[in-house]
């Protein structure tokens, strides 16, 4: 006769995370804090590192893989732990509400280097409503030909809707590829033109 399952009782079992929670923290044992948040367009998964929020991923990549690439590529140090990503959490809140236009996040850009990151950095400077092509957006990162890669560095961008890439669109007005897919890219920025 096997024993039966040990039941642990859901409050319970938040007071036991609750005190992981504090004991990794006294520790300094974590480098990486995460929780998920509800959205219109789905789960979102939310990191952060102590420099600032370092992924925003859809449920569509796997929140799992998500943080199996954080723990190889920054640090296996993971907690949930909502608390510290209380402030994006509001501001993403904010945006999609209506209520905000641009993040005030610090952010982590460590998961992206050379003209990705050169790339990423101009999105935020698209305004809030607006669209700039692939192309517009190579030549003002220095390199008018690489538009194929503008367009791969905004299709891998770390933390879509803070750092807008749904904003970048190609040429001729289709909307191009998204992290999210393109059902989501064009649900922002049909959110941003109903402002």
């Amino acid at each position: 006769m096997s024993p039966s399952p040990i039941r642990v009782r859901d409050d319970e079992l938040a007071a036991l995370h609750s005190r992981l929670e504090a004991a990794a923290e006294a520790a300094g044992a974590v480098d990486i804090r995460y929780r998920v948040l509800d959205s219109p367009l789905g789960p979102l998964l939310l990191a952060a590192t102590d420099a600032g929020l370092v992924r925003l991923a859809y449920a569509r990549e796997g929140h799992d893989a998500v943080l199996d690439e954080l723990g190889r590529r920054v640090s296996p140090r993971i907690l949930r732990s909502p608390a510290p990503l209380d402030a994006a959490a509001r501001e993403l809140d904010e945006y999609f509400g209506r209520r905000r236009t641009a993040f005030d996040l610090p952010l982590d850009l460590r998961l992206v280097q050379g003209f990705r990151r050169r790339v990423l950095e101009l999105l935020p400077g698209i305004a809030y409503g607006t669209t700039r092509s692939y192309a517009r957006l190579a030549d003002a990162a220095g390199s008018p030909g690489a538009v194929r890669a503008a367009g791969t560095a905004c299709a891998r961008n770390p933390l879509p809707i803070v750092v807008p890439c749904h904003r970048v669109v190609r040429t001729d007005g289709r909307i191009g590829q998204y992290l999210g897919g393109p059902d989501a890219k064009l649900a922002l920025l049909h959110l941003e033109a109903a402002r």
